[in-house]
């Protein structure tokens, strides 16, 4: 297997779901990717499994326990309790760094985290084994985060009712770039954001479409032209004036 999850969540249930359709799906049942989910509910405390408190300091919402997320963690990964990650640290006191793990990742879904870039996505699905932490209501306690020393990455400039729809995206991203899951080698390679633009537009048949409302559209003539090196500057051009319209940041 080329890349494992591992799912901290309290909604397991949510899993694998549209990534056990279509090619995600073919690839899971081939055994490409593989996933495990841990309920965080079942290391809670009390008759209640309670995993959740009030905030201090005050403040709307609820809090995850700091404990009941590393019993999660340590349940799946127990060397971690001797083994910091480089960066990690417990307030301000920083933890000495110790020799990475290159092939294992932790990282918490959150919107103040870095941004899930299509480089990063390049970076993850190399990486043998992830574990994503889907945090719920107000987020978890900091200090977990601190003491395993998790990276927290963002799927965008929103907030969501948890992390489990981001890890979701998170993996799909990782999973169509795997070897043999698209099919064409090549396609990621011409997609959005893989050279710094957005993508070209693209066509199929018939030539000439007539909408609902009777105008026709045409494709464009180059594409019908079977010059290569006209239609490889056309999509560059293209990709290009779409990107400086709709995402002029990614030029800088």
């Amino acid at each position: 297997m080329s890349l494992h999850f591992d799912i901290l969540t309290l909604f397991p249930e949510m899993f694998p779901g549209s990534l056990g359709q279509s090619l995600a799906g073919k690839a899971l049942e081939r055994g490409d990717w593989g996933y495990e989910c841990v309920n965080i509910r079942d290391f809670g405390e009390g008759v209640h499994k309670t995993v959740d408190d009030t905030p201090y300091g005050g403040g709307a919402g609820m809090v995850m326990y700091a404990d009941v997320i590393e019993k999660a963690l340590l349940s799946i990964q127990p060397q971690l309790s001797s083994r910091r990650r480089p960066g990690s640290g417990v307030g301000n006191k920083k933890i000495p760094d110790q020799v990475r793990d290159d092939s294992m990742r932790l990282i918490y879904l959150s919107p103040r985290g870095k941004p899930l870039t299509q480089s990063l996505v390049k970076e993850l699905s190399a990486t043998p084994e992830i574990t994503l932490l889907c945090g719920r209501y107000e987020g978890v306690d900091q200090r977990v985060l601190d003491a395993h020393g998790f990276e927290e990455v963002s799927i965008g400039d929103y907030v969501l009712s948890g992390g489990e729809p981001a890890a979701l995206i998170l993996m799909d991203a990782c999973i169509r770039l795997l070897p043999g899951v698209m099919g064409n080698e090549a396609t990621p390679d011409e997609e959005s954001f893989s050279n710094g633009l957005l993508e070209y537009p693209h066509y199929t048949r018939p030539a000439v479409w007539e909408a609902a409302d009777g105008q026709a559209y045409e494709v464009p003539e180059v594409l019908q032209s079977g010059n290569h090196e006209k239609i490889k500057a056309w999509r560059e051009n293209r990709a290009l004036e779409i990107t400086r319209k709709v995402r002029p940041d990614l030029l800088k």
